[in-house]
């Protein structure tokens, strides 16, 4: 993904371009007749995502035309990379430069292949940026998306909590900024009791980790993530089926560091806090049971009816935390529930708000960013859901209904109350292809809340 664009044209680079649905007959009549010709022997006809070949006289690849619904498609060029062959290529049309950008993050996008544990079959194809675009902006994007997808993507024999830690150190290190673990046992003397009894069990010890960056005189954001590396269920163990990808339960955790990422190598103007809750939620005779009541480090005690319902546990602990700073945003990520999955499907993260203005902010964000959200709500009401008879809460509810809703009544209550909070319960992973969003990890909603952040904190 890094090595597919490139900051100018080269003089041997092929000239993609990309004509708008509607716009091609118009379009095919203003080129020279042998191009025309060609067009129309090969049955082009400029449909969005096809794309077609166009030879020299002597035979070399003189351009590629490729079909696209409108000039803002984030994804039009995303199956380019491995589509076209091996070789540099630039776009030649007019659009605007933000339009441009757009098209060519798309495409370094559709460019990545996870590379740890096996080597591509061939090279992506290379793409020059136009010289009226902003380069160093496109790559903090890429390299955002990267680390959530290589972070999601690593097997949790090599992606455990302190995995987790050594990736957040060198965030650290290149960023100037500090580094705060509690380990283990820690966990209990410095009142962290919910991480604690979800890790346990696992000689990969479980840790709270704890970022912290910028000028303390600016704004303060919180950034949250559920960092269960690998969920087994618990004692409630999942079933096979349901354990094969939970490589990706710390998919939230991904998020907010590709986000952190992003808002520190844009230097925006905020005291930015990040804390990861990082566990492996495994089986042994110290696991926490059913029927076990915890004492959060809020005060509020918890009954366990599940133990697959662990990180919402995780997450309670740490939102406790980031809101006794008293932020002035609060953002969480999380791999949740599949009831969202079930109500919005796997490409749609639901999200969660207690304040209108930033829902309705986030919300233009995703849109303006091709980067969607949807809004399911708080109802209130439906915190009956996790009513418990021993206990001030359950961490699950005995109703198969409303699931992503009362889990996320259930972080609601670790929330001070008027601090502005959004909550994102998201898959963090595509189940197969699309043009630039390759099957395996995905940084869903990132980009639309860095887009509200930036334009609420300009840098």
């Amino acid at each position: 993904m890094h090595n597919s664009l490139i900051p100018a044209p080269l003089s041997d680079s092929v000239a993609i371009i990309p004509v708008i649905e509607g716009e091609f007959n118009a379009w095919r009549e203003q080129q020279d007749a042998p191009f025309r010709r060609w067009l129309t022997a090969t049955g082009f006809k400029g449909q969005p995502g096809k794309f077609n070949l166009a030879p020299s006289p002597d035979g070399q690849l003189q351009a590629v035309v490729v079909g696209i619904k409108t000039a803002d498609d984030l994804w039009a060029l995303g199956e380019l990379p491995t589509a076209l062959p091996e070789g540099d290529y630039m776009l030649e049309t007019a659009f605007t430069p933000r339009q441009l950008e757009r098209l060519s993050l798309g495409w370094a996008l559709g460019a990545y292949r996870f590379t740890r544990y096996k080597t591509p079959k061939r090279a992506a194809a290379r793409l020059a940026l136009d010289p009226r675009c902003d380069y160093s902006r496109i790559r903090r994007q890429i390299d955002a998306a990267q680390l959530v997808r290589d972070l999601i993507n690593t097997p949790a024999e090599d992606l455990m909590p302190e995995h987790l830690a050594e990736t957040m150190q060198g965030l650290a290190q290149e960023f100037n900024a500090t580094l705060e673990q509690t380990v283990g046992d820690e966990l209990l003397s410095h009142n962290f009791p919910l991480i604690h009894a979800v890790g346990r069990a696992s000689i990969h010890l479980p840790r709270l980790l704890d970022l912290r960056w910028g000028d303390p005189n600016h704004p303060s954001l919180a950034l949250v993530g559920k960092g269960v590396c690998f969920d087994s269920g618990g004692l409630d163990l999942k079933p096979s089926g349901a354990m094969r990808l939970m490589k990706k339960d710390m998919g939230g955790a991904a998020t907010a560091l590709g986000l952190a990422r992003l808002i520190m190598s844009a230097h925006l103007p905020v005291r930015l806090r990040v804390l990861i809750a990082a566990v492996d939620n495994a089986v042994a005779g110290n696991a926490f049971r059913p029927g076990d009541v915890i004492r959060s480090r809020q005060g509020l005690t918890v009954e366990i009816h599940n133990t697959d319902a662990e990180g919402r546990l995780v997450l309670g602990d740490a939102l406790t935390a980031a809101g006794s700073e008293q932020p002035d945003i609060m953002i969480n990520f999380a791999t949740l529930t599949g009831a969202a999955r079930t109500a919005l499907g796997t490409a749609l993260p639901a999200m969660f708000c207690n304040d209108e203005t930033l829902a309705a902010g986030l919300l233009a964000a995703a849109e303006r960013e091709q980067d969607p959200v949807w809004r399911l709500p708080l109802h209130q009401p439906y915190r009956e859901l996790l009513d418990s008879k021993i206990a001030d809460i359950a961490n699950a509810a005995d109703s198969p209904y409303a699931g992503a809703i009362s889990a996320a009544l259930f972080l609601k209550e670790f929330v001070p109350a008027g601090l502005p909070w959004a909550h994102f319960d998201l898959m963090a992973w595509n189940l197969k292809s699309r043009p630039g969003r390759p099957e395996g990890g995905e940084a869903m909603a990132m980009r639309a809340v860095f887009s509200w952040l930036e334009q609420r904190y300009p840098s």
